[in-house]
């Protein structure tokens, strides 16, 4: 096994079989956290995303926090809902795509495939951003290099999901049940200090607020509507992920669909639990918080002073831990240090949903095929690799600020919602026209007004975001949702028209009515003549040995060997003065073609096989050069002739090695014997 071989090994743990698909299947268990902590994670920063609207006009207008809180509440209720009717419906994995397409047609559901492309990668550059930035809070060093930091965790994330969804999925559970177990005790317990009248006030609670400028008269009608509207959009924060677990049925364990409804109801319930809480608990202390950008910082005040300038301003959830883990600074700590990881996992929910919709996307020819392609832990490696490197991009981009970023989110996840629960709506309603039986009738009937009420919320929230958002910052995901559905657009159309062009006929069968074969020729050592037997052994309408003289001493050479040798095969010698080599060749194979345009021309071209990686640079670049040129080149066949060097024994002998290498758990799966004596592989 050589040193590439060994890293990834190392990497990414042994090979799996194709058949081995089934053990990579989650329990409920492990698919909550793996699907549910986008959504779950949403808690650390939606609400800190409600006070910030709700401070524009000052912190008089907290008072509405937790109507807002209730009203995100109902539409998750209602969109949870909704769901899990589409995966008792579309269970193959395809989610709002499936749907969409299904029911709508070809555009609509290349509309979701694009918004969900982008949601997914905007999951990743948020979650991780915001995680980036509890660590800089952490750890000082961190200060002013987040978007490094961020880097570096979605490189880490990356391995960790290339290792496979099961392997992934159980290293980031206990975190993700740490987290739930966190905010539902400190909201338990302040609730409980809140009950017997001893809930301490936040840290922020004795600022004031300025209000923004423009905001300081008390709200007309028509302001306050505005200003609620901006903070139920950016709650709506909390939404995203839900979709997830639409697109991630197939990684269930059977009933797949059964577990998946199951677990979007628990996804439900815990996020719409934790969110309130949080809001209401800080409401209820007194919490202050503004946008942590230096010019907004200095909007809080203290008795009319203006904090210092590099004012620590902690994050909702930590503002809360401190407060009511005052008397107990480990669970302060325990709480802080859990919501920054779950910050960086939530980014894992992308990382398992957008690899299966690109897959799905590659086989419907929207994708790349690669996309398609499963690597060697059954994960969809090139669909993993892709994410990563579009969310750093954006990190970079945006220097991991979550406060940019985030208005660019949810955008395209609403996109996605209301197509999919129109979609759903039509299939309800084409199956009503055939359905006879009363109780499956009034099944789908109390299907379709789920989904119409999910429809009828998330159009709402859409529009909401679409007017608050759209000049913030949600431009820039609406353009690029454009992007990729005109890159989808031009891929379908490409695979398209390469399908009607690679369409088998009549006249394929046509066999050519001559084929002239040249042997390219460097030197006459073993590799030519291998070349030229192999060419003669064809039995071609015509044979030659080509080779370009660049040099007159060694062409005088190369003649005098040919004719001592005596091949009985005539050499042609094309002079370059310019010494070029892959020009002459391609020009000369052209001439043959257009002397006898219904024939072909089979050039021949001696290769090296070597066995170091390093040795790939030392020979054959001519070659590969050539066959560059060649291939676009009609009517000409280019056909390499290997010749094996003694390294190339290297690579065999290495994988005979590994192929009789014991792996763990071969004893077990029958494949080797449990006697000392014939430890081989059967």
């Amino acid at each position: 096994m050589g040193v590439g071989d060994v890293s990834k090994r190392i990497l990414l743990g042994r090979k799996l079989r194709s058949a081995q698909l089934g053990e990579t299947l989650l329990p409920k268990r492990i698919a909550l956290p793996v699907f549910a902590s986008d959504a779950l994670s949403s808690v650390a920063y939606a609400p800190d995303e409600v006070f910030i609207m709700l401070a524009i006009a000052g912190a008089t207008q907290y008072v509405w926090s937790w109507k807002i809180a209730v009203a995100v509440a109902i539409v998750m209720a209602a969109v949870i809902a909704s769901y899990r009717q589409t995966v008792h419906a579309y269970p193959s994995g395809g989610g709002d795509y499936e749907v969409a397409t299904v029911n709508l047609g070809r555009t609509a559901g290349m509309v979701v495939g694009s918004s969900l492309l982008v949601d997914y990668v905007l999951t990743v550059a948020v979650s991780i951003s915001s995680g980036a930035q509890y660590a800089a809070a952490a750890i000082p060093t961190f200060q002013h290099h987040e978007a490094t930091v961020a880097t570096v965790m979605v490189l880490l994330l990356m391995a960790m999901n290339l290792r496979g969804i099961r392997e992934s999925g159980a290293f980031f559970a206990v975190p993700t049940y740490l987290f739930m177990f966190a905010i539902l005790g400190m909201c338990a317990y302040g609730f409980g200090e809140m009950a017997f009248g001893t809930l301490p006030m936040a840290e922020s609670a004795d600022l004031d607020i300025t209000p923004v400028e423009g905001w300081e008269q008390p709200l007309t009608t028509v302001g306050l509507v505005i200003l609620l509207a901006r903070a139920f959009s950016s709650g709506c924060a909390a939404l995203t992920g839900v979709e997830a677990i639409s697109n991630g049925v197939p990684a269930f364990k059977r009933p797949k669909s059964q577990n998946a409804a199951t677990t979007l109801l628990l996804l439900g319930m815990i996020a719409i639990t934790m969110m309130v809480s949080v809001i209401v608990l800080a409401k209820q202390m007194g919490l202050r918080y503004v946008d942590p950008h230096p010019e907004h910082l200095a909007r809080l005040t203290r008795n009319g002073v203006p904090v210092p300038e590099g004012y620590d301003q902690h994050t909702v959830i930590a503002q809360i831990a401190r407060a009511v883990f005052h008397d107990f600074s480990p669970g302060f700590y325990f709480v802080v240090t859990v919501t920054g990881i779950i910050l960086v996992l939530a980014a894992n929910t992308a990382f398992n949903g957008f690899p299966v919709l690109g897959s799905i996307l590659a086989k419907d020819g929207f994708a790349p095929r690669a996309f398609g392609a499963r690597g060697d832990r059954l994960a969809y490696s090139n669909g993993i690799v892709f994410l990563a490197l579009a969310s750093i991009v954006l990190i970079v981009a945006f220097d991991a600020e979550t406060t940019k970023l985030i208005q660019l989110y949810i955008v395209g996840v609403f996109v996605s919602f209301n197509l999919s629960q129109l979609g759903m709506i039509r299939h309800w309603t084409r199956l009503l026209t055939t359905e006879t039986d009363p109780g499956e009738r009034r099944r789908m009937v109390r299907s379709r007004v789920i989904n119409a009420i999910g429809l009828s919320f998330t159009a709402v929230v859409l529009v909401v975001v679409l007017l608050t958002k759209f000049l913030a910052g949600a431009w820039i995901t609406i353009l690029a949702m454009a992007f990729f559905f005109a890159v989808m657009k031009g891929i379908k159309g490409h695979y398209d028209k390469v399908e009607g062009e690679l369409a088998a006929d009549e006249e394929d069968s046509i066999l050519p009515t001559r084929v002239h074969a040249i042997v390219l020729v460097s030197k006459l050592h073993k590799p030519t003549l291998r070349a030229l037997a192999f060419a003669k052994a064809t039995r071609p309408n015509a044979l030659e040995g080509v080779y370009v003289s660049i040099d007159q001493k060694d062409t005088a050479r190369l003649l005098e060997d040919w004719d001592d040798r005596n091949t009985g095969i005539p050499l042609k010698v094309l002079h370059s003065p310019y010494r070029e080599v892959v020009k002459p060749i391609v020009e000369y194979a052209a001439a043959i073609r257009r002397a006898n345009p219904r024939g072909v021309v089979a050039v021949y071209i001696p290769e090296y096989v070597v066995g170091r990686w390093w040795e790939q640079f030392l020979h054959n670049q001519t070659a590969l050069r050539l066959k560059g040129r060649l291939l676009f080149s009609p009517g000409v066949m280019v056909i390499s002739v290997p010749y094996q060097l003694r390294s190339s024994e290297i690579a065999l002998e290495r994988e005979q090695r590994e192929e009789q290498r014991v792996r763990p758990g071969d004893l077990r799966r029958g494949r080797v014997s449990d006697r000392p004596d014939r430890q081989t592989r059967k």
